[in-house]
């Protein structure tokens, strides 16, 4: 076994990093070459140059999404050519490009999901930038922080709250901010909140929604125990596998595993009025349900990407209430053990390569 081959399946060794000492133009990212493939890890020899309107950052961390999965696994349309992913960079601000300005150099920022937005289509016109014609997202169309450095549009780069290190800001930036998304979409009279997959994105939200005095109910894969003791560390009331039942009706359900069969699940339990969000951006099948469980004026609804503005919103709440981020960190090199981990289920929380 060849320890420094990026393919190798290692144990993680927190804290690890593959550091760029100082005044270095040679840097590593782990690229994906087709989908199906491992990532790779490959060399740029200098050092990338912001165009107009962007920002250079040297990449501290970076979140572990199941986002980057899906695209992995081909369930995102492959763009055609080598991807970088990752979209919950931490970095430091290293060049600004021309005509940039409100920013310092070395100050600390995040890059989330959507990376550029067109402005001038109908969605970006109504305020749904998240829905615009012609987005481009990090770590899709653009390459995102599974890397040592990257470029971003620096209209769409976030401010980051004090008080959370490098590894435990990175999951805000796309759990946190897909979370939010989803917790917004619920309303505001809800006071019994279902969250069904109790990963990156629920351990967040759902301290929120305690710090605010709602009841949350975690629903976990069947026999995930260190799952439902994170909820219940984290203020939920009560902790289950998805097929319980919980012990009252829900006003709301956030669906973050990319199950379809949940839907039918969280309808079942859902009093009239309320709503089922979807959270992921892929899901497998949903299996045909009673009308009944739907009828009620019960609601059922998607999230699509996120606004800056959700990031802005969010990040005060980071600010305000002090999120226990629980994070598992993995050297650059690791990613793909990262990916694996995530898909099997080996921990709880989120997981964080140091870039």
């Amino acid at each position: 076994m060849n320890p420094c081959d990026p393919h190798v399946a290692l144990a993680p060794r927190p804290g690890v990093a593959d550091p760029l000492p100082a005044g270095a133009t040679r840097w590593a990212a782990m690229e994906l070459p087709a989908p199906g493939r491992p990532l790779q890890r490959v060399w740029r020899d200098r050092l990338p140059t912001p165009g107009p309107g962007q920002l250079r950052l040297r990449v501290a961390a970076c979140g572990v999404c199941r986002t980057d999965l899906h695209l992995l696994d081909g369930e995102l349309a492959f763009p055609g050519h080598p991807v970088v992913p990752g979209h919950e960079i931490v970095g430091h601000v290293a060049a600004l490009g021309p005509g940039v300005s409100g920013w310092q150099l070395g100050e600390r920022v995040g890059v989330p999901w959507l990376g550029w937005a067109c402005g001038e289509c109908a969605a970006c016109l109504r305020g749904s930038e998240n829905l615009c014609e012609h987005a481009r997202f990090t770590g899709w169309q653009l390459a995102g922080g599974y890397a040592q450095q990257v470029l971003a549009d620096a209209r769409f780069v976030l401010r980051l709250p004090p008080g959370y290190s490098d590894a435990e800001a990175a999951p805000l930036l796309c759990a946190g901010l897909i979370g939010y998304r989803a917790y917004a979409m619920a309303g505001d009279d809800v006071q019994t909140l279902g969250l069904y997959g109790f990963g990156a994105a629920a351990h967040l939200i759902a301290q929120v929604a305690v710090h605010q005095g709602r009841r949350v109910f975690a629903f976990t894969r069947s026999g995930d125990l260190a799952a439902q003791r994170l909820a219940l560390e984290l203020g939920a009331t009560w902790a289950g596998g998805a097929e319980a039942d919980p012990p009252c009706a829900l006003d709301a359900a956030l669906i973050f595993a990319p199950v379809g069969a949940l839907v039918p699940r969280a309808l079942h339990v859902l009093r009239p009025g309320g709503s089922v969000v979807c959270a992921g951006i892929h899901m497998s099948d949903i299996p045909s349900f009673p009308y009944a469980w739907l009828w009620g004026e019960r609601r059922l609804l998607s999230v699509a990407h996120l606004t800056r503005r959700d990031g802005e919103r969010f990040m005060q709440i980071a600010a305000e209430v002090p999120l226990k981020v629980q994070t598992r960190e993995y050297p650059l090199a690791w990613a793909n053990q990262a990916l694996e981990d995530l898909r099997a289920g080996r921990f709880a929380g989120a997981a964080v390569l140091r870039c």
